[in-house]
């Protein structure tokens, strides 16, 4: 009599689901999940309180129900599997959701910073600083939240490493910086509570 086949099962394949040591892929972890990103230090400045405050008004008041309305129409054309507004209209919403709950959630956590948390001969939260760099090239940043910054504006987080150098600082103090490149050297030269002209 021939071998029954629960006495002589197949080899088992990669391509359904099993690597080299037959442990089964369907147990690893897989797919698109990245872990939440930490969040940031709480402080915000009024203008930067403002810009989300405007964008999630014109995400909720606005956005929101246009593209419901596209969503509705499009659905009343027929076939959705295959209706491309249909498709990207309830991933927009997807996306609106999930920004208008993020941006609730952190106004409420937020402390808004109106004004110099100390010495305005020093560098806090809001100031903007201009700082001199070994190669004698001269940049200014404005230290805000995490929420707004901008480095194209010369807006850097107050959780970023040269804004930590720099917090507390004095016109003349000089700090130093790891980078890839190596150590960077800055010196303050100007502290101003006003933004540039």
């Amino acid at each position: 009599m021939g071998l029954l086949a629960r006495d002589n099962p197949p080899p088992k394949s990669r391509m359904h689901g099993d690597d080299c040591c037959g442990n089964s892929l369907y147990t690893q972890v897989m797919g698109r999940y990245r872990p939440p990103r930490e969040t940031g230090s709480p402080y915000i400045t009024p203008e930067g309180e403002a810009a989300l405050r405007a964008e999630l008004h014109a995400l909720w008041k606005v956005e929101r129900p246009e593209v419901t309305q596209a969503v509705s129409a499009a659905a009343a054309n027929g076939d959705r599997s295959e209706n491309g507004d249909y498709i990207y209209g309830k991933k927009r919403l997807r996306e609106i959701d999930s920004r208008v709950r993020f941006l609730r959630k952190r106004l409420d956590a937020l402390q808004v910073v109106a004004g110099p948390l100390g010495d305005t001969n020093k560098v806090w939260f809001g100031a903007w600083a201009t700082v001199e760099d070994d190669a004698g090239e001269i940049s200014q940043w404005q230290i805000v939240g995490p929420d707004e910054f901008d480095l194209s504006s010369g807006k850097i987080s107050c959780d970023s490493p040269l804004a930590r150098g720099l917090l507390g600082k004095t016109i003349d103090a000089e700090i130093e910086l790891e980078t890839p490149a190596g150590v960077t050297r800055y010196t303050v030269i100007d502290i101003t509570y006003q933004p540039p002209n």
